[in-house]
């Protein structure tokens, strides 16, 4: 008779701990299920929230000339000489005023392209501190500048533009000489010199060398002085750096348009409405430089050999490939959505 009720009792003890065991489950997934409800309220409030946003930025875009008071953007577009920066810098100027943004030119002394270390603190902290101008895009011929190494708390977007080295080269070549359509009647520097690239690179003149492409690499590198050695190997691994994480695009010549609509997909506030624009406007080719002559055969063979050649070409095919990845990359969301 113990035994039996010793029986009786573990069955009934064994019951309450399966009951127990089903209660804690069935609570658990009680939880699990509110869990993922919860999130997907997150979501669709985030959603919700983003679709506002978009509508709001739209707006602002549609009213004119309102400007943006909450936006603080910074952007920089430290432009390479001779890549169509002239094009792209007429966008943003008849934009500014529609998308509610300031548009301003950095004027380095003496046309340098790098700052001594005082004035790079100056011109960080007036930046970042230029409340009135923001949300604003600064553009002018000068080398990357570290935000951080000053201490800033407010990061700049930077952005530019790589054009084929030697394309570029000849481009200046000839600029130097004859002008461009954009000041017709400017007397440029080596104004009456007529003699053609080609003949230039026979009679291994300064002009021409190839030493003389060593200038996007710098551009992208910064203002350390290794960045200006022609040839040097770190500046170019840094460049390559600064293109990968410290820029949110590097675009190509060849591709000014797509490079552009990128833009407008990525920095609506700024570049809203940017491709039809520059589609529709008779700016889209602005600075055309004059008697320009394609190099022969022979002289591009004989500038390929230079080391500082294949340097920067290595960095223009760098940022291709990035390029085209992210082109790739937007392309394949728009087809997902």
């Amino acid at each position: 008779m113990l035994l039996r009720f010793f029986n009786q009792g573990y069955r009934i003890w064994a019951f309450a701990v399966i009951l127990l065991f089903v209660v804690i489950g069935t609570f658990i997934q009680f939880k699990f299920v509110k869990l993922e409800e919860s999130r997907n309220a997150l979501e669709a409030t985030v959603a919700r929230l983003q679709l506002a946003n978009n509508l709001l930025v739209a707006e602002r875009g549609t009213n004119g000339n309102e400007k943006n008071v909450d936006d603080d953007t910074i952007v920089i577009y430290n432009r390479v000489p001779k890549t169509a920066s002239t094009s792209f810098v007429n966008v943003a100027y008849d934009l500014c005023k529609r998308n509610g943004f300031n548009v301003l030119h950095l004027n380095v002394t003496g046309n340098l392209h790098v700052m001594p270390i005082p004035d790079q603190a100056r011109f960080v902290y007036n930046v970042t501190h230029w409340n009135a101008k923001k949300p604003g895009l600064y553009h002018g011929h000068v080398a990357f500048i570290d935000f951080d190494k000053f201490g800033s708390s407010q990061r700049p977007i930077y952005l530019n533009l790589l054009r084929k080295p030697l394309d570029r080269l000849v481009s200046y070549y000839y600029f130097l000489r004859f002008g461009d359509n954009y000041r017709p009647h400017l007397i440029r520097r080596k104004h009456g010199d007529k003699m053609t690239f080609d003949e230039c690179v026979k009679r291994k003149q300064s002009d021409c060398d190839p030493v003389n492409m060593w200038l996007q690499i710098p551009f992208l590198c910064g203002h350390m002085p290794e960045c200006w050695e022609p040839g040097n190997q770190w500046a170019l691994d840094q460049a390559k750096h600064n293109l990968a994480s410290r820029y949110l695009l590097v675009g190509v010549t060849e591709q000014l348009q797509e490079f552009i609509s990128v833009l407008e997909a990525t920095l609506p506030t700024f570049f809203r409405g940017a491709v039809k624009h520059f589609q529709s406007s008779k700016k889209s080719h602005l600075r055309k430089t004059n008697l320009k002559r394609e190099p022969s055969n022979e002289t591009v063979a004989e500038i390929m050999k230079s080391k500082v050649w294949k340097m920067e070409t290595e960095l223009y095919e760098y940022a291709l490939d990035q390029f085209e990845y992210v082109k790739k990359k937007m392309g394949s969301n728009r087809c997902s959505n």
